[in-house]
Order: C-alpha cells, then structure tokens, then sequence
C-alpha cells in the first residue's frame, strides 16, 4: 500500500510570496457598467465574503451568473437542483443559476461499486484513529473520479455560460469555493478537540495532519478550495479568448487567508490564527495564481481579514484580531461614523464599560509570549499547542461572556463591516489588478469604509 501523493509536503514550492504583500491604495471605483457579466464560481450561502462582491456587481449593474454545486440525496448521488430550489438560489443570487452540479471534492466520489472515502472514515475509530491507515491506492482512483466529474460539469457550465456573454464584455469570474472537510464521525470529535479544545481536551493540530485521516482531508481541501480555481481558468479559456479578441477583457478573483496586518500596539503588524488546517489549500491557491499571472492571465487572490462566518466558527479565537478594526477606524477613519460604531459595539456589553477590558483582553492577546511566537510568516500555518489553545480560546471566552447576548456579538458587527469593505475593494481592484497575491489588511480596510460611510 503506497503512501499518498504529498501535494502539501513542500510548502517552499507552494508559497513563494517571502511577505504579505498589501494592497496599499484604494482602487479606482466605476470600471464595470450594465453590459457586463458577473459570474459567480460557487454558491451564494448565507454570511460570508461572497456577499460583498455580489453586492457590488448588482450595483454596477452587472449581468449576474452563478452556478450551483447541486445537492445531495440520501445514498449520496449529486443531482442538480429541483425547480423550486433553483428558484429559491436565483432570488437570493439575484441572477440566473447554471444548474449542473459543481460539488468540489472527492470525499463522495468512487468508481462503481467501491466504497467512497467518506465511507472508509467511517470505519474509523476514536480511540484507533492516529493509527489507522487506509488504502492510497483507492484513495488515488477515488480522487481522480472525482477531478474528472467536476471537470466534465465545469465544460458543461461553460458552454451554456458562452452563449450568454456578449462579444466584447467585461467579464469578472469570483470564485467562493472553499472547505472540504469530509462527513465523518470521528472528525467531528476530533475537530472539537484540534479548534476548541482547552486543558485535558485539547488535541494536537500536527497529529491529526500526521495521521492519514489528516493526509486525506489535505488532499480534499487542495481539491475544493485551490484546485478548482484552475479548472475554472483553464475551462473558461475559449471564453477569455473571445473576449480578448472582441475588445472585451477577463478577470478572476479567488478568496484566500494568509494571516492579516492588524494594528498592534502602534504598528500594524502581521499576525494569524493557528491551526488554519486549510492553510495549505490557500497556498496553493496562490500558486495557481501566480501561475495564470505568469500566462497573462488577470487572476488575483485576496487575502482577507478574518471574520465570523458559518464556516469559520469552528476556529474559536478566529475572530480576535476583528477588534483591532476598531482602533484602525479610530486612526484611519476618525468621526462621527467611527465613533458611532464604536458606541454600537458598547451597546452589546452588559455594561458598555467593558470595551476597554476587551481591548485590553486583545493587547494582551497580542504582547504574550506565546503569540509573539507565532508572527513567523515563513513558517505559515503553524501547528497549534497548548498554550496557544489555552490563551486564545481562553480570551474569546472571555470576551463572549461580557456581552448581553451570545448571538449577538460584537464580532458580528465587525464581520459586516469587513464584508461591506472587501466587497468594493476586490471588485474595483480586479477590473486592474496589481498582483497576483494580495493583503487586504486592516488599514486599507478602515479607509475603504471612510470613503463608503463618509
């Protein structure tokens, strides 16, 4: 049984950005205009960052298109969606939706009459996991089904896609695609362990990773959030080459998280959570760009602040940096509008008073040893420890609890505002991209709401 492809071993050839490089000017707004189509690469669900970019093309007035990754039947085929479902997604994308089925990832998929790898982890046991072993051989023939069905949907999606894009369009491809992490069991335990375990609970991030549970969700986080930004490129090449040819142009844009310059203390500094397990996924997503960069190819991955969504709510203290937005408002974005939303986070505490204890809670965060430790950008993404996990779920705790409502945080509020800065930033920056890999770290964020709230 051979060992399997190490797609994550090497990060050296995955990453070869040596620091964050910042977006450092707001971009010019206006570039794309009714006539222009944008095109949605991955379903529009609840909060999170894909709001913002589809907020802005519906300003624009944009033609909107997305596509759909289908849903799920209770024996686990993929099937596209039904008449209402497909209704109900292009109300809320307020668009049209291309139904073929885009599931990224090969955890469901197999060759007939084997079983998927969802279904091996679930053989898998608590108390055996660190050593269980599965087949890499099958784990290989299991991926390639499952690179080969995304690949032959995106030709699908594709060619319906041309004959709706004029000649000579602005065409702006996002892609949202993200996670992976496979339906089983034993990592649900295993994660409230790695992300929220404190003391006796908590689990180490590396020995997951080491195990070859870990080795097969690597691959199928690779597969979901990185890889699938190539195949978007290379399936809408006849596209782009249309365009091109007609006066129009085309860009891609991809979401990644590669730690952000927070204002610590009186310098904005590089700082990340840790264990971000997708973090190797991201990498790679910055390698295909920087490789459809070195083909003349407008694709840019912006790497975004943390904030609270669906998704990220595993990570607990994924959300700590968020309150240094408000002292970069305060420096980069002083007023009234600032101080209204300073006044707004107050009003979330049981006694307003204690936004200085939560600001003090992060200086704190940020000063200790440990985090001090763990501001080595070479190094990115860091495993977890001990004291990491004890320190940071320790002060999110601690903050959560100050507040009247646990559903009602501040780090909500800031998330919205995150949101509404991106949304501008991403889409006016792509219509020109500078780079292929770019920071939209706190400063640029907290001047981009200057100029949207005055």
């Amino acid at each position: 049984m051979r060992q399997p492809l190490s797609d994550t071993d090497n990060n050296s050839e995955l990453d070869t950005v040596n620091g964050p490089i910042p977006l450092t000017q707001l971009p010019q707004p206006h570039q794309f205009r009714a006539g222009d189509v944008f095109v949605l690469f991955g379903e529009l669900f609840g909060r999170g960052y894909a709001n913002g970019l589809v907020a802005e093309a519906r300003q624009a007035g944009m033609t909107i298109i997305g596509v759909t990754v289908g849903r799920r039947e209770a024996d686990g085929s993929l099937r596209p969606l039904t008449g209402e479902e497909l209704a109900a997604a292009e109300a809320n994308l307020g668009g049209r939706i291309i139904n073929v089925p885009l599931m990224a990832g090969f955890d469901m998929d197999a060759p007939a009459g084997t079983p998927t790898p969802t279904e091996l982890l679930g053989a898998l046991s608590i108390k055996t996991w660190t050593e269980d072993k599965l087949d890499w051989d099958h784990i290989a023939r299991c991926r390639e089904v499952g690179v080969n069905r995304f690949k032959a949907s995106v030709a699908q999606v594709m060619a319906t896609l041309d004959g709706l894009i004029p000649d000579g369009a602005k065409v702006f491809f996002a892609h949202t695609m993200a996670g992976g992490i496979p339906k089983a069991k034993v990592f649900l335990a295993i994660a409230n362990r790695v992300y929220k375990g404190r003391g006796d609970r908590h689990q180490s991030s590396q020995e997951l990773l080491d195990s070859d549970l870990g080795k097969l969700i690597l691959q199928n986080f690779d597969e979901v959030s990185a890889n699938t930004f190539g195949h978007l490129i290379d399936g809408s090449a006849a596209i782009r080459e249309r365009m091109e040819r007609t006066g129009g142009q085309v860009c891609y844009s991809a979401y990644g998280y590669h730690g952000t310059r927070v204002l610590i203390g009186d310098e904005y500094r590089w700082q990340t959570y840790s264990n971000y397990t997708q973090g190797y996924a991201k990498m790679r997503l910055e390698r295909i760009a920087q490789d459809a960069w070195a083909r003349g190819i407008r694709a840019t991955v912006y790497n975004c602040p943390e904030i609270r969504t669906n998704s990220s709510d595993i990570f607990v203290g994924v959300e700590l940096p968020l309150f240094s937005l408000l002292r970069a408002l305060r420096r980069e974005a002083p007023g009234a509008w600032t101080e209204s939303q300073w006044d707004a986070c107050r009003e979330l505490l049981t006694d307003p008073a204690s936004i200085e204890t939560v600001m003090q809670t992060i200086a704190d965060f940020y000063a200790s040893d440990v985090m001090q430790a763990y501001g080595n950008f070479a190094a990115w993404p860091m495993p977890n420890s001990q004291g990491l996990a004890d320190l940071m779920i320790g002060a999110s705790d601690t903050i959560t609890g100050l507040h009247k409502d646990r559903c009602a945080l501040i780090t909500d509020l800031l998330s919205t505002r995150v949101i509404e800065a991106t949304g501008p930033l991403m889409f006016n920056a792509s219509a020109a991209p500078s780079g292929p890999v770019l920071w939209l770290d706190h400063d640029i964020i907290a001047q981009q709401l200057r100029v949207l709230n005055g």
